[in-house]
């Protein structure tokens, strides 16, 4: 099973305060232990919401709303990808993980559909699409 692994914002991420050369290296040790284990697949911080845009969709209309984003606990400071056996599992390497924040934070643990959980809506055609999409994105990648 795939997850992506988010870790909220804070005022400190939304601010752009960075992470000091002793929380790199913490949080590198963590992610050398993630990727010999084989549960990381990628990971990256994200810049403050300030940085950012929201498109809004009301049926064909779109709205460009421009960063920054008032709810700061409601944003994503920075994401990894992991494959694990089960969601506890994923748990439990979250609750090794070092705290991603200065002050009190939280990492929220969501899994990824895979191709299974669509059904029949996901037809051998829509199927073979994905696939070969899939395929392209991870040769660029390598």
């Amino acid at each position: 099973m795939r997850f992506m692994v988010m870790v909220k914002a804070t005022k400190d991420s939304e601010a752009g305060v960075m992470p000091t050369q002793e929380e790199f290296a913490e949080m590198g040790s963590f992610n050398e232990e993630l990727v010999k284990a084989g549960v990381m697949e990628a990971g990256e911080g994200l810049h403050p919401s300030s940085r950012g845009a929201r498109v809004a969709f009301s049926g064909k209309d779109r709205r460009v709303i421009d960063g920054p984003f008032p709810e700061t606990k409601e944003l994503v400071a920075g994401f990894w990808i992991w494959n694990c056996g089960s969601l506890q599992e994923a748990i439990e390497w979250v609750k090794k993980c070092p705290n991603p924040m200065r002050s009190d934070s939280e990492i929220e643990i969501r899994q990824i559909f895979s191709a299974e959980d669509f059904g029949d809506a996901l037809t051998p055609e829509l199927r073979e699409q994905e696939e070969r999409l899939r395929k392209e994105v991870q040769s660029r990648a390598g």
